[in-house]
């Protein structure tokens, strides 16, 4: 095993944990009880997940699906999903919180001061943390719940930059994967922070557990691959089928168009018009970001669209010289690979031709 994959490994899961850990003890100090520190024993599964990883892949990612990704949300977003929901008892006082960082920094100048004429370090260093740790306490919870939405997207994306790639995925497909997830990230950052603090929302407790479920549901396109990854056919019968030929030549862009109407856009559009139809909730931005919406959802479409017509262009242009196109698009002799099936199944598809091809002169057909 390379040291420099090892290094990635261990270091990457390790930042999850801590970031994890975070989010957990924001929790138990939010909530005043120790018992939510129960949900530590969520990073268990990540420790058994590196653990795995190490023995079975030497390190390296899986083909379409990294399992690290998807145990850092297991292990960060209860945390993220309680804090928004205390969110609504905590109160920003600028001037308490002003006094109370003085305070801290008071104290930390006075063990400082006290630690110089000490022999040992180990307790000016135990006493420094103290006072550290004390002074991250003052800041007010919905900082820090802000703080921790956006780092928790954050390391989704140098997390995925930092973890070992498979032999599946190239650096070129990477980089381009990790481009869409910035673009992602921000997208989901601002329908959190921004539908949430809405005062009418924060005083409706199932709708804000429905905006929490919309953007849990939009967290699980992290772990997938899907959007820079062709799936590859091989030369049988059934995959030459018509959707099988579709799946094959453009997995990448129907993956993406599939995840912007049904996991994010589609579900972003629904919720915001909701807000707007159902509960009278209106602003600027919320308009802005419904209309964004509707602008990516109909472009979407307008992409699917433009993939099937020149799918079946490419279909009736084959069928015409008894070719079969195959995955990745190369031509296979009719009389040879294709069976009587798909036969059939190409000339039923071929049979309403477009348009275009009514102009085309009977010697030409």
């Amino acid at each position: 095993m390379e040291l420099m994959v090892l290094l990635n490994a261990l270091v990457t899961r390790l930042l999850f944990v801590l970031h994890s850990l975070i989010g957990v003890w924001r929790v138990t100090a939010a909530k005043k009880e120790p018992k939510y520190w129960l949900l530590a024993l969520l990073n268990l599964l990540l420790c058994l997940e590196t653990g795995l990883t190490l023995k079975f892949k030497q390190g390296r990612g899986y083909k379409w699906f990294s399992p690290a990704i998807f145990l850092y949300l297991i292990c960060t977003v209860p945390s993220l999903w309680l804090l928004e929901i205390h969110h609504g008892t905590q109160y920003c006082g600028n001037e308490p919180g002003t006094v109370q960082v003085n305070v801290s920094n008071q104290d930390f100048n006075q063990s400082r001061d006290s630690s110089h004429g000490s022999e040992g370090t180990d307790h000016h260093i135990i006493q420094t943390a103290k006072v550290f740790v004390n002074q991250l306490s003052t800041i007010c919870e919905t900082v820090w719940t802000l703080a921790l939405h956006q780092t928790f997207l954050l390391l989704l994306v140098v997390g995925r930059w930092l973890l070992p790639i498979g032999v599946e995925i190239t650096r070129d497909q990477l980089s381009q994967l990790l481009l869409m997830f910035v673009g992602t990230a921000a997208d989901i950052l601002e329908f959190a922070s921004e539908t949430l603090d809405i005062e009418d929302v924060r005083k409706n407790y199932a709708l804000i557990n429905a905006i929490l479920a919309v953007w849990t549901w939009s967290m699980l396109q992290f772990p997938l691959d899907l959007a820079v990854q062709h799936i590859g056919c091989k030369p049988t019968a059934s995959t030459r089928r018509i959707p099988n030929l579709l799946l094959c030549r453009y997995s990448a862009e129907l993956w993406n168009i599939g995840v912007s109407l049904f996991i994010q856009d589609g579900p972003f559009f629904i919720v915001r018009s909701i807000l707007m139809g159902h509960f009278r909730i209106f602003n600027q931005m919320l308009v802005f970001f419904t209309a964004k919406n509707i602008l990516v959802v109909t472009l979407q479409l307008y992409r699917l669209a433009v993939i099937m017509l020149d799918f079946r262009d490419t279909i009736l242009q084959k069928s015409r010289k008894g070719e079969v196109c195959c995955c990745p698009c190369e031509p296979y002799e009719a009389s040879t690979h294709a069976t009587a099936d798909q036969d059939t199944e190409m000339k039923d598809f071929a049979a309403s031709p477009p348009k275009q091809e009514s102009q085309i002169p009977p010697e030409d057909q």
